[in-house]
C-alpha cells in the first residue's frame, strides 16, 4: 500500500489522518499534518432478544342475571333507586333500565356497583391460547432426539 501523500510504500498499518476535511491512508511521516483518526468501535454484537411468552388475553364479562343481583342487593341495603344514583353518581333513569335489563352496565358502571353493593357482576374470562400453542409445540421428538436414537 503507497501513502495518498507523498506515494512512498507503506510498509507497516497505514494511519487513517484527516487532512484538510480528507480522511486518507498515510505513513507515519505524512500524518503529522493532519489529525490521526482513531478507528470507530465497533458495535457490540447484539444477544437475540428471548421471545417473551404471549400474553394471556383476559377479557371481562357481565354476568347473566345481572338484573336480579343489583335489585336484590339495593333492596337488601333498604335504598331507594334514587339513594343508589345518588351513591354511583348515576342517574335514576340508568338505575331503571339496569334492574329491567334494558342496559347492560359496561365494566367501568359495573365496578362502581359492585363496591358500592358489595356484589359480584364480572367475571374474568382467561384466553390461554398462547399457552396451548406453547405446549404443542414442545411436545414430540426433536433433531436431537433422532440423532442420539440413530446413534446408538
Amino acid at each position: 500500500m503507497r501513502c495518498e501523500i507523498c506515494g512512498k510504500k507503506i510498509v507497516e498499518q497505514p494511519i487513517k489522518t484527516k487532512i484538510d476535511g480528507s480522511v486518507m491512508n498515510v505513513c507515519t511521516d505524512c500524518s503529522k499534518f493532519g489529525k490521526i483518526q482513531r478507528e470507530p468501535p465497533k458495535p457490540a454484537r447484539q444477544r437475540p432478544r428471548r421471545m417473551a411468552p404471549p400474553r394471556r388475553e383476559i377479557t371481562y364479562d357481565i354476568l347473566e342475571d345481572y338484573q336480579t343481583i343489583i335489585r336484590e342487593a339495593r333492596e337488601k341495603k333498604g335504598w331507594s333507586r334514587e339513594d343508589l344514583g345518588e351513591k354511583i353518581y348515576e342517574k335514576v333513569s340508568v338505575i331503571n333500565r339496569l334492574e329491567s335489563g334494558k342496559m347492560v352496565p359496561d365494566i367501568k358502571l359495573a365496578r362502581k356497583m359492585e363496591k358500592i353493593l358489595k356484589i359480584t357482576l364480572i367475571e374474568k374470562i382467561e384466553d390461554a391460547s398462547g399457552e396451548d400453542f406453547k405446549s404443542a409445540s414442545m411436545k414430540g421428538a426433536t433433531i436431537g432426539d433422532i440423532a442420539r436414537i440413530k446413534k446408538h
